[in-house]
């Protein structure tokens, strides 16, 4: 084999955790409060308390493949090496939906912020800059980029526990409810199981960054050990910031319909609990959550072209180059930067149907390929494996089959339309099914 350049592993747990955590930019649980608040009539907390449950049996299936397949493909790889590599190369063409339409809803959220407090700008200026911003950041070894994302998230952290804090002493004047320690946001006679599932359907897309780090695990210092325990440490940090920073907005606003703008509420909660000076520091929380989302999620749309790139089912000349000073696909990161600018032209409900579409096929498919691998393939049949292979797989995909039910019509028009634009090309490259597609080098330690 010829000895190309390849990916640098620099990136240690500690590295995977700040860079899930920012995928899930935590300042979105002010941005979905209102409308879930309504939904669940005023049980934000405990609707996050059942996404992160079920999500954590998500997790726990991608962290057993990850065990197995140490590799940049994340559910491309387990499906195409589980179950069937036809199917695996659909799948992944699928989850190229979540990789490369988030980098677009950052810009496309980045000028939504900016545009507010400065509505004399062109919005265009704001993506423009925000995608160069970003494609420049991916340019240059991970190491650097994971830096500036750990201190735009450690920002976004310290700006939530202000939050607490102000949210704390206004309880204790009598603000909202009024009672510091309260099980109201959690449980009561007149909470409904069905809008509280409802409700966690909306908040399942804010826990994306537990997966996108399986696409980081040929950067990764020991990636058997770390990027398991880092999928479950986002999720975990992740859901426990979650669940305080809606306790305590619930909390201080218990009927949501005071809200003047319930979609668009954090602006209203930030100059509510600490006047105008703290909602400037909310916006910049606010834009630092896009960037830092921006800034991972164009590394893992990067890293995921990168090995359907190696695996010749994408053109590897292009795909699967990697810059030998920079030890990054550099023809990739540019090539999501572009595609990160027809955010100059899509809207906000576009990009997110993409997004959720892609996300739920690649979650479908890691819990199936447990399955395949460890009870068809490895015959684990004990009373452990049972459920640790069957029962624990089949729940989570029990709680995605409900996301399924839920998923917004457009969601699935434009998500079936991008998998027949895949399955045509899936015909081409395999001459209608006569051959099987590329296989990976799978030689990754």
């Amino acid at each position: 084999m010829e000895n190309h350049p390849q990916l640098n592993r620099s990136l240690r747990l500690w590295h995977i955790v700040l860079i899930g955590l920012g995928y899930m930019a935590p300042m979105a649980v002010f941005d979905t409060f209102g409308i879930v608040a309504e939904v669940t009539d005023g049980h934000v907390p405990a609707a996050y308390v059942l996404t992160l449950v079920a999500i954590l049996f998500t997790a726990s299936s991608y962290g057993k493949m990850v065990q197995v397949y140490p590799t940049a493909g994340s559910a491309y790889t387990y499906t195409s090496r589980t179950i069937n590599p036809h199917v695996g190369f659909l799948v992944g063409w699928s989850a190229l939906l979540d990789y490369l339409f988030l980098p677009m809803i950052n810009a496309l959220l980045t000028k939504i912020y900016l545009s507010a407090a400065f509505p004399d700008v062109p919005g265009w200026i704001w993506i423009v800059g925000f995608v160069l911003f970003i494609t420049v950041v991916n340019i240059w070894n991970i190491k650097i980029g994971a830096s500036i994302n750990g201190l735009l998230v450690l920002f976004q952290f310290a700006t939530v526990v202000i939050f607490v804090i102000l949210a704390v002493k206004g309880l204790h004047q009598g603000d909202g409810t009024g009672k510091l320690l309260s099980l109201q946001p959690f449980f009561s006679e007149t909470m409904d199981v069905s809008t509280l599932l409802t409700g966690a359907s909306i908040l399942c897309f804010s826990f994306l960054g537990f997966d996108a780090v399986t696409t980081l695990t040929e950067e990764t210092i020991n990636p058997k050990r770390n990027i398991p325990r880092g999928i479950f440490l986002v999720a975990l940090i992740g859901g426990a910031l979650f669940i305080v920073a809606s306790y305590f907005t619930q909390s201080l606003f218990p009927d949501v319909s005071k809200l003047q703008n319930p979609e668009g509420a954090s602006p209203e909660i930030a100059l509510y609990i600490g006047g105008l000076l703290f909602q400037s520091v909310f916006l910049a929380a606010a834009l630092t959550s896009t960037i830092a989302s921006g800034i991972v999620s164009h590394v893992s749309a990067s890293r995921l072209l990168y090995a359907m790139g190696r695996d010749n089912v994408l053109p590897a000349r292009f795909f699967a180059y990697v810059h030998p000073k920079f030890q990054t696909p550099l023809c990739n990161v540019f090539l999501i930067g572009l595609l990160s600018l027809t955010a100059l032209w899509l809207d906000l409900l576009t990009a997110t149907s993409f997004i959720n579409f892609g996300a739920l096929v690649a979650f479908t498919f890691v819990h199936l390929s447990v399955i395949a691998h460890y009870v068809v393939k490895q015959k684990e049949r004990s009373l452990k494996a049972v459920f640790q292979y069957i029962v624990s797989p089949l729940i989570g995909m029990s709680f995605i089959l409900f996301l399924w039910y839920n998923l917004e019509p457009t969601s699935l028009y434009l998500g079936f339309a991008w998998s027949l634009i895949g399955l045509i090309y899936l015909l081409v490259l395999t001459r209608c099914f006569t051959r099987k597609p590329p296989q990976m080098d799978m030689n990754v330690e």
